[in-house]
């Protein structure tokens, strides 16, 4: 999948079908399937997020125009008017368009998978606070542990994962933190493991939970230095 950053409010996605297919759905699924549609574009999503730092917090608007090898995906960054009626679209800096909000907040995703070429309002459920998230790969266990005893857990909270025989770790900081201090503490976790790109849907789907909550601190825990 390709994605290209058009600038601060809008993304743009390339996916071909075999990569949808990679990812363990089906070329017509997608259309007649919500669900699975919905799932497919939030992943795409939480890549974007990872990897263009691109924020998920209020409405989107999105185009899905359907190529011959695949589809491209527009997504737009709006943003509510102060009277909460209408969502204003930065198309350029000087004429925001303006879209009810009644008209479209409600069809969610419904037309989005029904069309080769629509436009769409998407609400997302988000909580207030501000998060980042990270997701990191270890190829040994005993890496995990090494870093059990090497950082300090209060920034974050973690989940970890085994998938395609390796671990993964999801690491999401608290906002109390300053952008600083999560920096240092990425820093130390990446000397023991990798940033990877895989989402934490495609984990939550196809891999296995091995430690749900507090996975660094339990690991300290279990395997303590000798």
């Amino acid at each position: 999948m390709e994605i290209e950053r058009v600038n601060e409010y809008t993304i743009k996605f390339f996916i071909t079908y075999h990569d949808i297919e990679t990812r363990g759905f089906d070329k017509e699924e997608i259309w007649q399937n919500r669900e699975r549609g919905e799932e497919l574009f939030w992943e795409m999503m939480d890549e974007a997020h990872q990897q263009e730092q691109f924020s998920l917090e209020g409405p989107l608007w999105i185009q899905v125009q359907a190529l011959d090898k695949g589809l491209e995906i527009l997504v737009t960054r709006a943003s509510l008017s102060q009277d909460g009626s209408k969502l204003e679209l930065p198309i350029s800096d000087d004429k925001p368009l303006d879209v009810p909000v009644d008209e479209n907040i409600e069809k969610m995703l419904d037309q989005q998978f029904n069309s080769d070429d629509v436009k769409a309002d998407v609400e997302l459920e988000t909580d207030d606070e501000d998060y980042l998230s990270f997701m990191l790969r270890f190829t040994d266990i005993e890496d995990l542990i090494a870093l059990s005893h090497y950082v300090q857990t209060e920034s974050f909270e973690d989940t970890l994962y085994h998938y395609d025989n390796k671990y993964y770790l999801y690491v999401t900081f608290y906002d109390a933190y300053s952008e600083t201090e999560q920096d240092n503490v990425l820093s130390q976790i990446l000397e023991f493991g990798d940033e990877a790109d895989v989402t934490i849907h495609r984990l939550e789907e196809y891999g296995k939970i091995i430690i749900k909550e507090n996975a660094i601190e339990q690991l300290n825990e279990k395997f303590p230095l000798q």
